[in-house]
């Protein structure tokens, strides 16, 4: 079974994740993907996300896509048990995820049944076309990107930071453009997409 949980801030459904996983890590490793985050000036998020998995005994391996070796992305990425992509640029993201051929191996890992946990770029990835975030990110952070398509691994586009600072008018603004050709779906810091299968919801944390 397919299973993805898809956020704008991880660090913010800290509960919603332990509930989404149905137990603590308990000393399982996740391939920790911090690639979106070399772009940005503004990286707090990234290791908010890393504790919050520490907390819950998760093992962090790291994996910067862009600088490491074919062999050790694709070790790292069918031996570990879980996949975390977090947030940043989308467009360098989907850049480095397609000249190493992580993109290819993270949708078989996805396809096999392995856990993904995105985080805003890290969720928007998994849609069809990431033109959609163009109001929200620099697509000029990935000069060789040639297309936008995307993992296509979700048939609904994730939209991170609704209602949230400083994302609120870049959100309004896609919703605005798309809302009559895409399958937005917006979700707040406080909210993450729960993906089982085919089906998806949007749960909403309590605090």
């Amino acid at each position: 079974m397919k299973k993805k949980f898809l956020a704008s801030s991880f660090s913010d459904v800290e509960d919603l994740f332990l509930k989404f996983n149905g137990e603590r890590g308990t000393g399982r490793k996740v391939s920790f993907i911090p690639t979106a985050s070399l772009t940005e000036k503004v990286t707090f998020y990234v290791d908010a996300g890393r504790k919050v998995l520490e907390k819950q005994g998760f093992v962090i391996d790291e994996l910067e896509i862009s600088s490491a070796t074919k062999e050790d992305i694709e070790s790292k990425l069918k031996s570990n048990d879980y996949i975390y992509v977090t947030g940043g640029n989308t467009f360098f993201l989907l850049q480095e995820l397609r000249k190493t051929g992580a993109d290819k191996l993270i949708t078989e890992q996805i396809n096999s049944g392995k856990v993904y946990i995105g985080e805003s770029a890290g969720s928007i990835v998994l849609s069809h076309n990431i033109e959609y975030a163009k109001d929200m990110d620099d697509f000029t952070a990935a000069p060789h990107l040639d297309s936008f398509s995307s993992l296509g691994m979700v048939d609904f586009y994730p939209l991170p930071h609704y209602t949230n600072a400083p994302f609120k008018e870049s959100v309004e603004r896609i919703i605005s453009h798309y809302q009559g050709t895409l399958d937005l779906c917006p979700i707040s810091n406080k909210q993450a997409i729960i993906v089982i299968g085919k089906e998806f919801e949007v749960w909403t944390a309590q605090n």
